[in-house]
């Protein structure tokens, strides 16, 4: 398996350390050439300054897009044309119709596409997921999600709500297998000329909500998820990944050893690509989550609810 990491910058350069400690990284593109010299040596693979030496160069399996969104589209577009399995950073698009597009082009060429939702893979969602499949609090009914931190100021070229909000829009479609009929949001900007705090209510069918809060406003890193089922409550904190269950009577706190979510998450793509099977995250999923955010900052616009058919 030959997996070529395509941006090494903030987050980039962490696809490359798993991808090595798994054996199958193969080469890289970074276009500054000092970085690009510094992770050639650490590494002992090629680095290339753009997609197209690295295609011509390079017989690969694989790539992960790890650069700014603008970007997104036309990289993705080249290695699925190639018929290169392609895993996009969040979010998948720039625009709903640009991803689209890049599904099209996948099953074209038949290429997996699939998008970093990494929070699907933290043992936090999971477990919560595996709780709401078993029922073991009933049904859910109300979903709420903090996502919080002073803003890095890596992040230039989108908002709080494709940047981050997108993670719990994915969880929320996925928590409740279901897609929102409506979406509310408010928003503003205290920091970035883009959306920095964001408050987004998703509705469901059968009274099913969810409160989706993101910021970079606040001094310190927050990430939290509550879900109130109908016999009961999980709450989960991502950094800890404790979840912590309550059905009225007592609360449990199920032992679990800590994982590295992106670990769980590459190991995942690789052997969806070995096995030729769907990734849990499919590229249709980076275009619905990409269509809701578009409704949430269009709602945040006009100051009313958005309905929807998805």
């Amino acid at each position: 398996m030959k997996v070529a990491v395509i941006g090494t910058g903030s987050w980039g350069k962490h696809h490359l350390r798993v991808f090595n400690e798994m054996g199958c990284l193969a080469a890289f593109v970074e276009k500054n050439h000092e970085l690009r010299k510094t992770y050639e040596t650490k590494y002992n693979v090629p680095g290339f300054p753009d997609i197209q030496s690295l295609t011509k160069k390079i017989d690969l399996d694989a790539v992960t897009v790890c650069t700014p969104t603008a970007t997104h589209y036309e990289i993705a577009q080249n290695t699925l044309s190639h018929g290169i399995a392609t895993l996009v950073e969040k979010p998948l698009t720039y625009s709903s119709h640009q991803g689209q597009e890049l599904v099209d082009i996948a099953k074209d060429n038949h290429a997996i596409l699939t998008v970093g939702f990494i929070e699907r893979f933290n043992p936090v969602i999971m477990g919560i997921k595996d709780n709401l499949l078993n029922k073991k609090l009933g049904d859910p009914l109300l979903l709420e999600f903090q996502r919080e931190n002073r803003w890095a100021g890596i992040t230039k070229d989108i908002g709080v709500i494709l940047d981050s909000s997108v993670h719990d829009i994915d969880a929320s479609r996925w928590l409740f297998n279901d897609e929102p009929n409506v979406v509310f949001a408010r928003t503003g900007n205290v920091i970035t000329k883009h959306d920095d705090f964001a408050t987004i209510i998703l509705g469901f069918k059968n009274q099913k909500t969810a409160i989706i809060i993101a910021n970079w406003v606040t001094p310190y890193k927050v990430r939290r998820i509550s879900v109130t089922c109908t016999e009961g409550n999980m709450t989960g904190n991502y950094i800890s990944q404790e979840i912590q269950i309550d059905d009225g009577k007592s609360i449990t706190i199920p032992k679990k050893k800590h994982e590295e979510p992106l670990q769980n998450e590459l190991t995942s793509f690789i052997e969806s690509i070995q096995s030729k099977q769907s990734p849990l995250v499919t590229g249709i999923d980076g275009v619905r989550t990409t269509q809701i955010a578009e409704a949430a900052l269009s709602s945040a616009k006009r100051g009313v609810p958005i309905y929807m058919e998805l």
